[in-house]
């Protein structure tokens, strides 16, 4: 057997990324469904960074042997970029959004499972796939309550997995909540799990998704952020300066000041 090639990684603040350009991260992403390699993939953004730089639990996601982290903020990619001397084509977003569309386009033959949202959005985003990709197989979609599941219906929910016969589950929970789940999955029922967030309202079109523009110029978070101030105030308005000194304190982005 060929020996697996290791991943480019970068730290920015405790999370180490995996450098790829998109196409290259959906390739990865279904040569692990492939070969049925147990991976929790996590699409991390400056929110992401500020909750890992406050939360060692948390933090420790990103750095498990099953993890594999991509670029999904474009502020993130910037501030990697000048942190290593890299350009834009070599450290490019990889929106977890994009990667979702991507496998469906080329993914033929896996077996999806959809975990989290609302009923609603769920019904809506099977409709979607159903319409957009009619040989995509999604073998199963739960909306788990709001609350934490108990040790027994955790169980439960892992074991209709493995009977659904699937090869990956997306996670839509919301952060932090989706990035244990996945990384959760991963371990306990040894499946790909990818924890893509407002992906499943963006397919579904339960909420509005910012403009190609908007996404590519960085400010895709105020975009949001105005779409719905009450829900997004602290991911936004503590979340942004706590990820600017997270970043500041990478040792590469200190390196080039110098």
């Amino acid at each position: 057997m060929v020996p697996e090639q290791p991943v480019k990684s970068h730290l920015i603040g405790t999370i180490p990324f995996h450098v790829e350009s998109l196409g290259s991260a959906v390739d990865e992403v279904i040569r692990r469904v492939t070969v049925a390699q147990p991976t929790a993939v996590h699409f991390a953004n400056a929110y992401t960074i500020a909750l890992a730089d406050s939360d060692l639990e948390y933090a420790a996601l990103f750095n498990r042997p099953t993890a594999l982290n991509f670029t999904d903020g474009v502020p993130v990619a910037w501030v990697g970029r000048r942190a290593y001397g890299l350009s834009a084509q070599d450290w490019p977003r990889v929106y977890g959004p994009d990667v979702m569309q991507a496998v469906f386009d080329r993914g033929h033959g896996i077996r999806h499972f959809l975990l989290g949202g609302s009923p609603q959005t769920l019904e809506a985003l099977r409709a979607a796939v159903s319409s957009r990709w009619p040989e995509a197989e999604v073998v199963g979609a739960e909306s788990p309550p709001f609350r934490p599941l108990t040790s027994e219906e955790q169980q439960e929910q892992d074991e209709r997995i493995l009977n659904s016969g699937a090869d990956l589950v997306w996670v839509g929970l919301g952060t932090p909540k989706q990035d244990f789940e996945a990384a959760r999955l991963a371990e306990s029922v040894g499946i790909v799990a990818l924890a893509v967030g407002a992906a499943f309202d963006f397919l579904a079109g339960t909420k509005p998704q910012a403009p190609p523009w908007v996404q590519r110029s960085g400010i895709e978070w105020a975009y949001r952020f105005a779409s719905e101030p009450r829900r997004l105030a602290r991911r936004y308005l503590w979340g942004n300066p706590r990820f600017l000194v997270a970043a500041a304190r990478n040792p590469g982005l200190r390196e080039s000041r110098g």
